[in-house]
């Protein structure tokens, strides 16, 4: 298999260019929007670079332009940054740009992508001590501060505030030569980089929607790497499979009738065979899920398991909600993006079917992206009656601080709503470090289940990168969201 090796042992590619071919064009390279998977696939480690970097296979963290990295209160971080790092405009990086990227991120008016999933809008404040060193201090107690800070891109101190940039200026290996909209991104070799020397000298992305058309194009020998192959494309001689950290669900809008009644919300869990839906509808590249977290994030808990298909049982529950007078028979949407996962439209009418066991009204909604995120986010749109939102949750942060300040909280950016208690659990298990951490938040999130079943979970996704046998790379959890460049190297000393 193309990927049986570490990446980095073929050497040097000479003169060839590596070709990738993406789902779609990134409606931004703007590092801080590069939480965005279109966005951060391109820029993240390649064209710019975080002070501090997460291994996605062990969770740990390890020093990039931060060398090291202490707490000295509740509050303050200390950070020794790397010497001798240039920008790819030949500017020297110092502590200055460092706070800089910071403030512009996190504390600007940009409203940037990793401002409110990150850092949920909160305030940073950031003291340069010397040309290689900053103090950071947060509002409240932080002890996932410098993992946080994993997620913000370090561009130099010139780089605008009053807009968002096209083409970013970074310290990483690649920079952009060329942007041609609607067409290709090229990137080339950043020769000063101060780390690993990246094999190839250039980089083309282009993108193609369909995935019949990226596995064709690695098939015969169009591209090296496509993102996202469907599981009716893959072949093991064209990709391999990979954890992405995807978790699917349902989000039930618990706000109108009859998804406000917990018997209901947990009577859909109990129908839909998420086992079956793996199988058939996903290729088998998945795990039935009991949570939205998968194992190696903090807060994973070991101990919850997808519930059983009990049809009876749910049907019991639904009954007995109508007998209260709950309207059971009152229309719900089902809304599901289109190309949001290789066959999710099947998905959205297996689901619509196993509901309609309970004797539920469904109705699918298939929209484009903009349409989705209208009922994913808030402000969330009124007088559409009850909703059954399919999502996927990223969890490349890789700590359910993230989930649940998103997704569990009663007034985060994309819940419908909770509850006092589960708020004040969240907010508990924030403060915390180490085991107890990790405890506090796997009990948030039983007690989800539990008290609140908003959410019906399905699958933690597995991905097929799409992979030619001309070049060698290892791909990881993070993958699908931080494709890195330096660590892919060609099979053998050939030209395209």
């Amino acid at each position: 298999m193309a990927n049986s090796d570490a990446a980095g042992d073929a050497g040097d590619a000479g003169g060839r260019t590596l070709r990738v071919v993406l789902e779609q064009e990134p409606p931004t390279l703007e590092p801080c929007e590069s939480s965005l998977t279109s966005t951060g696939v391109v820029v993240r480690s390649n064209v710019t670079e975080p002070l501090i970097e997460r291994d996605p296979t062990s969770g740990a963290l390890r020093p990039l332009l931060a060398t090291a990295w202490r707490q000295t209160s509740p509050t303050t971080w200390n950070f020794d940054l790397r010497s001798g790092v240039t920008f790819q405009n030949g500017q020297p990086f110092t502590a200055q740009d460092a706070a800089f990227a910071i403030d512009r991120a996190v504390n600007s008016d940009l409203s940037c992508n990793v401002d409110g999933y990150v850092f949920g809008d909160s305030r940073l404040g950031v003291q340069v001590n010397s040309a290689t060193a900053l103090t950071v201090t947060t509002e409240k107690p932080d002890p996932i501060l410098p993992l946080r800070l994993s997620f913000v891109e370090i561009v130099p101190r010139t780089t605008s505030t009053e807009k968002k940039v096209r083409q970013p200026v970074g310290t990483g290996p690649y920079a952009i030569s060329h942007w041609q909209t609607g067409v290709s991104i090229t990137l080339t070799r950043n020769d000063t980089y101060w780390g690993h020397r990246p094999a190839f000298p250039k980089v083309r992305y282009v993108w193609r929607s369909e995935s019949s058309v990226r596995a064709a194009m690695i098939t015969k020998g169009e591209a090296d790497i496509s993102t996202a192959l469907g599981p009716e494309d893959a072949t093991g001689e064209n990709s391999v499979a990979y954890p992405n950290n995807e978790t699917t669900a349902l989000r039930l809008d618990g706000r109108e009738a009859p998804l406000d009644d917990i018997r209901v919300r947990k009577a859909i869990g109990m129908v839909i065979d998420r086992r079956a839906i793996v199988d058939t509808l996903f290729g088998g590249l998945g795990d039935p899920a009991a949570q939205l977290v998968p194992k190696g994030v903090v807060g994973f808990s070991k101990t919850l398991t997808p519930a059983p298909v009990d049809p009876k049982a749910a049907r019991e529950l639904v009954r007995a909600a109508a007998a209260d007078g709950v309207p059971v028979e009152r229309q719900i949407t089902l809304v599901a993006r289109n190309g949001q996962f290789p066959r999710v439209a099947e998905t959205a009418e297996a689901l619509q079917y196993q509901m309609a066991r309970l004797g539920l009204n469904v109705k699918i909604q298939m929209s484009d992206t903009a349409a989705h995120l209208q009922y994913q986010l808030r402000p969330l749109p009124t007088n559409v009656g009850p909703v059954a939102l399919l999502i996927m949750h990223g969890n490349q942060a890789g700590d359910a601080a993230f989930t649940t300040s998103q997704y569990l909280l009663s007034d985060g950016p994309q819940s419908t709503f909770g509850t006092t208690e589960l708020d004040r659990r969240i907010a508990s298990a924030n403060a915390r470090s180490g085991q107890a951490r990790q405890a506090a938040f796997a009990d948030v999130l039983a007690d989800q289940n539990k008290t609140v079943a908003q959410y019906v979970y399905l699958a933690h996704m597995r991905g097929l990168l799409g992979l030619s046998s001309s070049v060698r790379y290892r791909p990881n959890s993070a993958t699908g969201d931080e494709l890195r460049l330096a660590e892919v190297s060609p099979a053998d000393g050939k030209g395209h």
